[in-house]
């Protein structure tokens, strides 16, 4: 879409899916990480509350909270000066009711700096959705398996991110009608998460909007959300089984820190230390 000096906005977002191009996203938790995916000249840098879970080491994503939200957005949005920056909302102000809801959505761009907010379960809450938007708020409207609506399906979220896991084909219908009613609630663009090869192409068809695949997307939607941490392979477990990445980041870590421990105890200068003079 972009030479990468163009800022991204939601026109040019849904022009995209009129021109039949694929837009590119994100999943960021901090300002050097922003940086550099910003500079690769991706569409979209979502702020996920998977932050939690990932990078902080919870066991269950709603255990973020909005303040952390708040601080996390702020050091991405120092980072990106190209794309659309998105933040989830933490699970919490939308169950709250609508009021609660506007009143989190308006900190998180004000205090944040996010251009975009994104509600996880949003079909549930289309009043939520009309109102943020109705205050000038574009609204990522998250639906499908996601983490905070998992359990009305009968799934364990964690097993989400072993693969495999899809909206049945015979929910098809339904979830057309619930991205239709998204879309008349005002939401700029959805997130379709676990979409599936057969409900995937019809939720895109029948809406003029973007929808955007993260867990579980696939080819056949409007675009791709992506961790950037799971896209350069920075996880833990990549030192011992390497995933399907990009890059395997935690294995040049590793084999960097090794390094400098064995410069430090073999009393060697290190590598990208101030110099000192030696004793004359």
């Amino acid at each position: 879409m972009n030479t990468k000096d163009n800022v991204v906005t939601i026109p040019a977002l849904q022009q995209m899916k009129r021109d039949g191009k694929k837009i590119v996203g994100v999943v960021a938790w901090d300002y050097q990480i922003a940086q550099v995916v910003d500079r690769a000249g991706v569409d979209i840098v979502s702020v996920g509350d998977t932050v939690g879970t990932n990078l902080w080491g919870h066991a269950n994503p709603l255990e973020v909270t909005m303040d952390e939200m708040v601080v996390v957005c702020k050091a991405v949005r120092r980072g990106v000066r190209r794309a659309l920056v998105s933040v989830d909302f933490p699970f919490g102000p939308l169950q709250q009711g609508t009021e609660a809801a506007l009143a989190a959505a308006i900190r998180l761009v004000k205090e944040g700096g996010a251009d975009m907010i994104k509600l996880d379960g949003a079909a549930d809450f289309p009043e939520a959705v009309r109102a943020i938007s109705r205050a000038g708020i574009p609204v990522f409207a998250q639906f499908g398996i996601t983490p905070q609506t998992a359990l009305q399906y009968g799934i364990d979220y964690r097993t989400m991110f072993k693969g495999g896991v899809q909206v049945p084909a015979d929910m098809t219908a339904q979830l057309v009608e619930e991205a239709k009613r998204l879309e008349a609630a005002g939401a700029a663009l959805l997130d379709f998460t676990n979409s599936g090869p057969v409900a995937g192409p019809e939720v895109a068809r029948a809406v003029s909007i973007p929808v955007i695949g993260g867990l579980g997307g696939g080819p056949w939607l409007d675009g791709r959300m992506r961790m950037a941490h799971a896209a350069i392979g920075y996880a833990a477990s990549n030192l011992d089984a390497p995933a399907d990445t990009y890059a395997n980041v935690a294995r040049i870590t590793h084999e960097a820190i090794t390094a400098f421990a064995g410069d430090v105890r073999a009393a060697r200068q290190i590598k990208g230390g101030i110099p000192v003079n030696p004793a004359s």
